[in-house]
């Protein structure tokens, strides 16, 4: 069984099961499937806003998609919710991302 029928199911049987659902959006990307997988990032946000290990992949899978807008506004939404849970490994790497993202659309 391949790994999105294994998490898909694993999911219908498990709604509430985020992370289930994170790795599920990481399979899809890996296999071409952007749509899905962004439908599947907004569904975890609206479940958790919180859930901060999905806003640096979702905000890196607009960056490749060149919405680089959404991506800086999925940075700062990700930066709030590890701040607000003093998440300090998430707050970094969501931080560097987002400089870095700017700096190249600065020209730097």
């Amino acid at each position: 069984m391949d790994r999105i029928a294994f998490l898909t199911g694993f999911i219908q049987s498990n709604p509430d099961d985020l992370f289930s659902k994170h790795a599920l959006a990481l399979e899809w990307i890996k296999q071409g499937d952007d749509q899905n997988a962004l439908e599947l990032f907004h569904e975890i946000f609206s479940i958790d806003p919180l859930y901060v290990g999905s806003y640096y992949h979702m905000a890196k899978l607009q960056e490749r998609k060149q919405d680089l807008q959404a991506a800086t506004e999925t940075y700062t939404l990700g930066i709030k919710a590890a701040e607000s849970i003093h998440d300090q490994h998430a707050l970094r790497e969501l931080r560097s991302a987002l400089q870095q993202l700017t700096d190249e659309m600065e020209g730097y």
